[in-house]
């Protein structure tokens, strides 16, 4: 299983870009709690603090396509440090507010959200250009992996950070770790050579070329179809988050958030581990499935349908959860991948990112009213339906363009590759797509938005 894991970080840059890049979206799932944190402090309200989370979380949103726009014509490395010092300026403008101006800090998390480091979707972009076959896969799910480190530890760190010193450090040491993490990874992908433009690969034409009018990726169905499944998939995976967190409310017992949530995350960190290490390309639809029936199995065993005598008695069935949804989010990043033309890939990211931050900002509102209304089995049931719907979506979504060099590439690999893959060589490709697809990696999480 680790003969995967070697092939890919003897590719050169690979681990210093991995590692870079996570290092500078390590402020994101702790931002929120030092910012709800820091605004309770000023005005003791709880929906002022999430107007102002959420103006940080639209900024992120508005700009993700854009951004893309902007790495896939090259300079890559001097657009993140420009978004790195700007992010990193805003937060220390933010904690530097006194209270009574408390009002400023929603045009500001706004204007500061617009300048989130994009180092997911130019890394991301980049995989398909340093790595092939079973190394891709690995690679995302390496990416998926290690991305739930990000929302275990950083929420942690930055609620240490509060508890000991006070919100307005927290702040202080997430803008230094965004600066921080922006040149490091800026300085990766100068090193690596990798700052600008991708070549056109085989296979793109058209509207796919830099030249004439490039089409909206909005355009083509298969690509719609991604973005709506990144969105689903997300907001299932934060509903489930939420549960976690209502169904500990209701017990009056806020320390089971962090154990139920810790089993969940590792599960998913075991999962993507082990699926980083097979052979052969992921099956989209049967894992997008898995991670339906992973949170299903929930249902029967919470309240009001099952009261247990601790909700620990459930995280053996967390485990197993969480072990579907690294595999799932690699599969749908790495099928984005295949389908992006190469000088369009980071602005499918970026669409992608937009879809995740949206499906992230749906779950809050819809876990919470199906919570009041059925009780903590409503909102896996919810969380169970939004899954459900990304898998067939999922029934929609090609694989890479016949004829092209990665869809040549990929036969070719499948039939050097000894049987045991999740799919097979020789599977014939669908039908052609001129665009790029969603994904959702993260590994999260987003929130890459979310989780």
């Amino acid at each position: 299983m680790l003969t995967n894991y070697r092939r890919l970080f003897a590719v050169p840059h690979v681990f210093s870009l991995l590692a870079w890049s996570l290092t500078a979206r390590f402020y994101t799932p702790g931002l929120m709690i030092a910012v709800t944190f820091l605004v309770v402090d000023w005005t003791g309200s709880y929906s002022l603090a999430g107007l102002v989370a959420g103006a940080f979380t639209l900024g992120m949103a508005l700009v993700g396509p854009l951004r893309g726009r902007m790495a896939d014509r090259g300079g890559t490395d001097r657009l993140v440090l420009v978004c790195g010092l700007v992010f990193s300026t805003g937060l220390l403008g933010l904690l530097l507010l006194p209270a009574s101006l408390w009002w400023l800090s929603v045009p500001l998390a706004l204007g500061t959200g617009l300048f989130g480091t994009p180092a997911n979707q130019i890394v991301r972009a980049l995989w398909p250009r340093l790595t092939r076959g079973p190394e891709r896969q690995a690679i995302y799910a390496a990416e998926a992996t290690t991305q739930e480190l990000l929302f275990v530890f950083s929420p942690i760190l930055s609620a240490g950070v509060v508890a000991f010193a006070g919100a307005r450090w927290a702040l202080a040491m997430l803008s230094v770790l965004a600066l921080l993490g922006a040149l490091g990874f800026a300085f990766a992908l100068r090193r690596a050579g990798v700052t600008g433009p991708a070549p056109i690969e085989d296979g793109e034409h058209g509207d796919d070329a830099p030249r004439g009018r490039e089409r909206s990726l909005l355009r083509h169905p298969t690509l719609v179809a991604m973005f709506l499944m990144c969105l689903l998939m997300v907001g299932g995976i934060m509903g489930v988050d939420l549960v976690i967190v209502a169904w500990a409310n209701e017990l009056d017992a806020p320390q089971y958030v962090m154990v139920l949530a810790s089993v969940w995350a590792l599960g998913s960190l075991v999962g993507g581990a082990i699926a980083g290490g097979l052979r052969g390309r992921p099956h989209l639809v049967r894992r997008c499935f898995a991670s339906v029936l992973g949170v299903a199995v929930l249902t029967p065993f919470v309240p009001p349908i099952t009261h247990l005598p601790t909700p620990l008695l459930i995280t053996p069935l967390l485990f197993l959860s969480g072990m579907t949804l690294a595999p799932t989010l690699a599969a749908v990043t790495g099928r984005l991948g295949d389908l992006a033309p190469a000088r369009r890939r980071a602005e499918a990211f970026g669409w992608m990112a937009t879809a995740m931050s949206t499906g992230g900002a749906v779950a809050g509102p819809l876990a919470g009213a199906l919570v009041d209304l059925h009780g903590i089995a409503g909102g896996v049931l919810g969380s169970t339906v939004l899954l459900l719907s990304a898998a067939l979506l999922s029934l929609l979504v090609s694989g890479p363009r016949p004829g092209s060099d990665r869809a040549r590439r990929g036969r070719d690999v499948s039939g050097r590759e000894a049987s045991g893959g999740e799919e097979g060589a020789g599977v014939p490709a669908a039908s052609p797509v001129h665009g790029t697809a969603s994904g959702a990696e993260t590994a999260a999480g987003t929130n890459d938005g979310q989780r």
